[in-house]
């Protein structure tokens, strides 16, 4: 089928409670509506208000129901409306969604799927457009997963769904419905925790994912420049071998995301890279991502986030050293 990241994430969900009859989902006005992107339409009419669930606007709840689900033997998916929510559930999810399973030595897993939408590019309020990854990826505990494309979503999505663990399942909002892919109608995984070679190149590695991972490949078109893309598609764990293969191929790296510069994916993947391929590297590691201040109001959000001019100038000013 010929769809987009939203199209294909509603189709790995209708498939995975095909599959799975303990599967539910749940979130704020995921049923009738269909969620506010419209992500769950018609599984409301297919599988009913018990396993699709409307709440409260209460995000702790949400994801303190979830964990009481996983516990209890179900499969539960909830949805949180938009990222910055997600703070409201932040005790949930590190206190106890990333802890059960060693809590009790293993004795006892937590099998969910948290989605939420993230990143900006969209002109919505800063409460609207926060890219979290790295508050969740940091206690551990916590598989989190980041698709760039509908084929990548939809089959992380049902990777996700076959595991025991909690899996935060990040949605770029800007992909939603910005381009469309040929996806297999059938299941099938795209393995957690293995970054995507996007393109083979020998004089610049460039590190992204997320929103970022198309722009990054449009950059490199227009510039024809030899470069090795690669897409983290998994944020925790990372993909340390491809990361650090790609640095000692080519020399020179640069990491891109939308996420706020300081104590970033970025800075993990450089300190990463300084740790195990230092002496193969001919320039210092570069990064291009947003400032290290709270998401801006619309009508500052194009001088706020990473674009080609930014990553094209890194681009030059690597490649000259």
């Amino acid at each position: 089928m010929n769809t987009n990241m939203l199209g294909a994430i509603n189709n790995a969900m209708d498939l995975c409670m095909q599959e799975n009859s303990d599967m539910v989902l749940l979130g704020e006005d995921i049923g009738k509506d269909g969620g506010v992107f419209r992500v769950t339409d018609g599984l409301f009419d297919k599988y009913g208000a018990e396993r699709v669930i409307d709440t409260p606007l209460a995000e702790s709840g949400i994801v303190g129901t979830a964990i009481g689900m996983a516990l209890a033997g179900m499969h539960p998916v909830p949805e949180l409306q938009f990222a910055s929510f997600m703070y409201l559930s932040f005790s949930q999810l590190v206190n106890h969604a990333a802890r059960y399973r060693e809590r009790t030595r293993s004795a006892m897993s937590l099998p969910m799927i948290i989605r939420t939408p993230v990143s900006g590019g969209v002109r919505t309020l800063e409460h609207h457009s926060e890219s979290p990854e790295a508050f969740f990826a940091h206690p551990g505990g916590i598989i989190v997963v980041e698709p760039s494309t509908p084929y990548d979503a939809k089959g992380l999505f049902i990777a996700a769904a076959h595991l025991n663990d909690p899996v935060l399942f990040l949605e770029p909002t800007k992909l939603y419905r910005l381009f469309k892919q040929e996806v297999p109608d059938a299941m099938y995984e795209v393995p957690i925790g293995k970054a995507s070679v996007l393109k083979e190149g020998d004089d610049i590695t460039i590190i992204t994912y997320g929103t970022m991972a198309s722009i990054v490949s449009d950059v490199v078109e227009k510039k024809k420049v030899s470069a090795h893309v690669i897409d983290l598609c998994t944020i925790n764990p990372l993909d340390e071998k491809t990361i650090i293969e790609g640095a000692k191929k080519t020399g020179r790296v640069l990491v891109v995301h939308e996420a706020p510069t300081s104590f970033g994916v970025g800075a993990e993947v450089s300190a990463r890279i300084a740790e195990k391929a230092m002496y193969e590297l001919d320039a210092p590691i570069m990064r291009v991502a947003s400032p290290s201040f709270p998401y801006p109001f619309p009508g500052y959000e194009q001088y706020y986030l990473p674009n080609g001019n930014r990553i094209g100038s890194a681009i030059d000013k690597l490649l000259s050293m």
